[in-house]
């Protein structure tokens, strides 16, 4: 074998190259600073913008309408709409802020609430409104949340509720006052 400095082999000498350079891609990989600005999640202050909207135009709470059907969002920073991700989509929902229960109260902004348009049983997005029950639905495996409750799951697959967007408003515009409150989408086992 070939030896190294310090006597060690070639052998360990590339041991401690790659579980270094494994460590290095790690910290790279969660780093947010290298990470590409619109696949980053939702960051305090980030506005919502409709993924309907030909222009990014902050949301406020008069554009959502009362009771639901949800509009899907994207958070925007200044001019830059973080929509390289889908992880990003948001269900904004106005609801009666006195039929919201617990926490939800606090996380809401005017009665306006988000939740990740994703769900955490498959991945597949929250496409449903059921207006009569006023709750949100996964069409992919019929999962159901209510909105009035933290996005708690009411039947179906789903392991948890869907992460809520606590939001606030800034200058009128509807904006996140903290991240979402757990990992979007399906976790790993």
């Amino acid at each position: 074998m070939v030896a190294c400095r310090n006597g060690d082999t070639r052998r360990n000498f590339l041991t401690v190259v790659s579980v270094v350079s494994l460590d290095v891609a790690a910290r790279a990989i969660a780093s947010p600073a290298l990470a590409q600005p619109e696949n980053e999640r939702p960051k305090e202050g980030d506005l919502l913008v409709s993924i309907q909207s030909e222009s990014p135009v902050p949301l406020q709470p008069k554009d959502i309408p009362s009771g639901g059907p949800p509009v899907v969002a994207w958070p925007m920073d200044g001019n830059l709409v973080r929509k390289g991700s889908r992880l990003n989509k948001v269900l904004l929902l106005r609801l009666d802020p006195a039929t919201l229960v617990g926490i939800t109260k606090e996380r809401a902004a005017d009665g306006v609430v988000a939740y990740s348009a994703i769900c955490p049983h498959a991945g597949c997005e929250v496409d449903a409104w059921v207006d009569d029950q006023k709750i949100l639905e996964c069409s992919c495996h019929y999962s159901r949340y209510n909105p009035r409750s933290s996005a708690a799951v009411l039947d179906g697959p789903a392991p948890r509720a869907l992460p809520a967007l606590p939001l606030k408003i800034v200058d009128g515009n509807l904006a996140v006052a903290k991240p979402f409150t757990a990992r979007v989408g399906v976790l790993p086992t």
